[in-house]
């Protein structure tokens, strides 16, 4: 019987998709074309890969099995190719454990240990190091996949614990840090930015800094940066301080810091809780609960406006649930609702780039930890890459909060592309789009359906499973070639007349190219 009840459901769902055989609720979603309200940078879209060992646990499971940057299988054809895929994928290496490595390289550091389980550690583990030869194996593959790199420096060595049992104090010794940026700039080896530390600021995480004391050491890395990088053209931006937002504590940061030494702000956001929650999948399908994070994007826009105009700010981590993620909802297609939710929220709050947490490892990696088979988020992050501008236009409508709509300029052709969400998970929706064309009050506005043909990409879950690790495109599942690609993620060709049929718990992105957005020009 269940059997037979997930049959009809199937071929309801199928005739919905593609066809107006079902009832829907009509919504208007109006987009203002004349202006725009902020900006991406063009890589907007991020990925991380972590230190941690495979001894790495939380709640009696080990989900980061070989995904570390010291024991990651960098031969595997089918993570060059969903690297490959983004030309380029920005990557973000660090994490927990960046302010306990040293690099093997010069003679400040004696001696070169490995990680290791350690109760006292800085989050259970020893101090360990990174081998040259393994930086060059880690380079061979970044160059061979034209990936931008970020690369997080341990902001701990020279300094010790004060009495407090989590505030370390004194001066950043630099030499260790100075060493490896040499010996990697002397390679040739291509890197986009340096961030000091991780989860250092305000309260901290294991450790914390005072902001003061951060931004001196801040400022010799920008120096460093400066000597060993002399032109301009390829200088490595420098980012921090990555970690969770505190308005005082970054104000401080800014302040004492000053004019043009820091280029991105970088915070971290696991606003979903731990990975263990039983009602992280609730969470994730809550429109109220996932509005509760744009207070932060708002205050962190608005202190740099003020106190760093200079510089942007990043979503330098954010992996949703901490603790590694969910173990049964991270990696599956639900999670694409906080996920691509995320990606629309920070770009309008002037966001310039969204590092998720991780692109290998955990629960929540992009891919899968030992298969290394892309999951559903993968490809609504790749789309997000392809389609997405970097103008980002105010978007609106009056349907249900279930409804989540985000609007950009598209990305190297003439148009819009629309990202909208569907959490209900028995609504259908009908969504006309109309251009807000005047910037003025009770502007004209005109139904832009189109008159020509539009694109449309309908990510939905494999028999309507919100937890299943297999997404369809336009009904078809997405999986690898013959030859290990990623497969070609093509379009529905609908007539623009008509309006975009959402089906429930579906994920749509649609191209209008002839949505007539001067801010777009």
């Amino acid at each position: 019987m269940a059997g037979l009840r997930l049959a009809v459901f199937c071929i309801l769902a199928s005739l919905c998709f593609s066809s107006s055989l079902c009832a829907a609720d009509d919504v208007e979603v109006f987009v203002k074309g004349v202006t725009s309200i902020a900006k991406t940078d063009d890589n907007f879209i991020c990925a991380t890969l972590d230190w941690w060992p495979s001894e790495k646990c939380d709640y009696n499971q080990c989900p980061w099995e070989k995904a570390g940057l010291l024991n990651l299988d960098l031969n595997s054809k089918i993570l060059a190719n969903a690297i490959k895929a983004f030309d380029p994928l920005r990557i973000r290496l660090g994490g927990s454990l960046q302010d306990q490595l040293v690099y093997q390289v010069g003679d400040s550091i004696k001696k070169f240990p490995h990680f290791k389980r350690r109760d006292d550690g800085l989050f259970g583990f020893s101090r360990g190091s990174l081998p040259m030869d393994r930086w060059d194996q880690l380079n061979a593959l970044f160059k061979q996949t034209n990936a931008k790199i970020t690369f997080g420096l341990n902001a701990l060595i020279g300094k010790r614990k004060s009495d407090n049992s989590t505030l370390w104090v004194g001066e950043w010794n630099s030499k260790n840090a100075r060493d490896f940026m040499k010996y990697t700039a002397s390679k040739g080896y291509m890197i986009d930015s340096y961030e000091l530390g991780n989860e250092l600021c305000a309260s901290g995480v294991s450790a914390r800094l005072e902001a003061d004391q951060y931004a001196k050491d801040i400022i010799q890395l920008k120096e460093i940066v400066k000597e060993l990088y002399p032109d301009r053209e390829t200088q490595p931006k420098v980012l921090g301080p990555a970690g969770f937002y505190d308005t005082e504590w970054f104000k401080t940061f800014l302040e004492v810091s000053g004019p043009h030494v820091v280029d991105g702000v970088t915070h971290h956001i696991y606003n979903l809780g731990a990975g263990v929650d039983k009602t992280l999948i609730n969470k994730i399908q809550d429109p109220y609960f996932l509005d509760e994070i744009a207070e932060t994007f708002k205050d962190l826009e608005n202190v740099v406006k003020e106190f760093g105009p200079w510089a942007g700010p990043w979503v330098g981590e954010s992996g949703g649930a901490y603790n590694s993620g969910g173990k049964d909802v991270s990696h599956t297609f639900v999670n694409g609702f906080w996920y691509l939710d995320q990606l629309g929220m920070t770009a309008t709050f002037n966001n310039k780039v969204y590092c998720r947490q991780s692109l290998i490892g955990g629960n929540y990696g992009l891919l899968n930890t030992t298969s290394f088979i892309p999951n559903p988020d993968y490809y609504g992050a790749l789309l997000w890459h392809r389609l997405m501008g970097n103008t980002v236009l105010a978007t609106n409508h009056f349907g249900s909060p279930y409804l989540r709509t985000y609007t950009h300029c598209s990305k190297k052709k003439p148009g819009i592309t629309m990202l909208i969400i569907n959490m209900s998970n028995s609504t259908s929706i009908d969504v006309s789009v109309t251009n807000d064309e005047n910037k003025y009050p009770h502007s004209y506005r005109m139904t832009v359906n189109g008159s020509n043909q539009r694109e449309e990409y309908h990510l939905t879950p494999k028999d309507g499973n919100i937890q299943s690790d297999v997404v369809l495109l336009n009904g078809t599942p997405l999986q690898l070639t013959s030859s290990r690609d990623i497969p070609p993620l093509n379009p529905k060709i609908v007539d623009s007349s008509s309006p975009i049929r959402v089906a429930p718990d579906s994920i749509v992105y649609v191209t209008i190219r002839d949505f007539k957005a001067p801010a777009c020009a």
